[in-house]
Parts: C-alpha cells; sequence; structure tokens
C-alpha cells in the first residue's frame, strides 16, 4: 500500500494535480518531443483538458472558466474537480456510459486520475525531468488495464504495447503496455 493507493479519490486527485503541475512548471521547452510521437509537450497538457467534454456527455457542466494558457487551464480545471471531489457534487450518481451508473467521485478517479498519474511521466520525459512513479498505484493501473485485453488498445486511446522483459520494474511494464518505450528520452 502507498499513499496513492490508500488516498480517497479526492486526495488522490490532489496529489496527482499537484504533482502534475510541479512538473509542468519545470517545462522550458513547450515544443519539445515526448514518448508520444505525436505530441510535444504542450499537447500533454492540452491533453488533460478532456475531462469537461466527457463529463458534459455524461449531464455534468463543470463550468470552467476559460483561462489564457493551457497550463492556466488545467489549473483551474484542477481546482474546480477538487472542489467537486470534496463536495456534495461528487456523490451524485451519474451514468458513465462505459461502466453503468456510479458515483461522479468513481468516474474522476478512474479515468480523469489515472491520466494525470500516466501523463506526468510523458510531460516529464518531455522536457528531461526525472519522475518515478508511485509503483503500487502503477501496479493497480497495470493490473486494471492489463485485465481489459485486447479491448483497451481497440479502443484507439493507447499506442501499440512496447517489448518489456516480464521481471522489468513496475513502471517499465506499465509505461510500455500504454505503448511508450520506457527507455525514451530527449
Amino acid at each position: 500500500m502507498s499513499e496513492l493507493t490508500e488516498a480517497t479519490a479526492s486526495e488522490r486527485h490532489r496529489i496527482l494535480a499537484e504533482r502534475f503541475l510541479d512538473v509542468a512548471d519545470g517545462v522550458s521547452d513547450w515544443d519539445a518531443p515526448t514518448p508520444v510521437k505525436e505530441w510535444r509537450t504542450r499537447d500533454v497538457v492540452e491533453h488533460l483538458t478532456w475531462l469537461p467534454g466527457m463529463l458534459s456527455g455524461m449531464g455534468v457542466d463543470l463550468q470552467i472558466p476559460q483561462a489564457d494558457s493551457s497550463v492556466d487551464q488545467l489549473r483551474a480545471q484542477t481546482a474546480r474537480v477538487q472542489e467537486v471531489l470534496d463536495g456534495p457534487e461528487g456523490e451524485q450518481v451519474i451514468d458513465s456510459q462505459m461502466l453503468g451508473m456510479m458515483p461522479l467521485t468513481q468516474v474522476i478517479d478512474l479515468f480523469y486520475n489515472a491520466d494525470l498519474f500516466l501523463h506526468a511521466w510523458d510531460l516529464a520525459r518531455g522536457s528531461g525531468q526525472d519522475l518515478v512513479l508511485d509503483e503500487d498505484y502503477a501496479s493497480a493501473n497495470y493490473e486494471g488495464m492489463y485485465g481489459m485485453g485486447p479491448a483497451l488498445h481497440a479502443s484507439g486511446q493507447f499506442g501499440t504495447p512496447q517489448p518489456v522483459a516480464d521481471d522489468a520494474p513496475i513502471q517499465d511494464r506499465l509505461i510500455a503496455y500504454i505503448g511508450r518505450d520506457p527507455a525514451w528520452t530527449l
């Protein structure tokens, strides 16, 4: 067990958003390549602003004001998501459309928190920063994703799994499973 695996969805979001934004604060070149071949560092941050659109399709309007930059937009979004997770809004049950009816808090935890976790690695690598992922949370994510089998990659949301030794560290296995080369560097 770790800080992330023992945390509530709200606590986990606070930790993961803070870590991601700390990495973003360390980016000096927003046009640098990342382990996701099609993305530059700016694209990683812009990608994470997908949540309001997904939730809107589930009948939830987060009402996030527009900001001047992608990082500021993400800051506004994470602040609003934290409000939802900390308050009664998070307990409303919604149709997740993929996994049925569940509390909004659980939807955010399953989809968005995991994205903050994984893309922090992409952004760190693309900006020359070192980021070690929490082993227990990486293991839980790996097991959950691996359990989805071919459907995970058929969704088009992840790259082709990359080869890695069966006894590689869990961080490397997770990163390789979602289509990144764990040894990728600038």
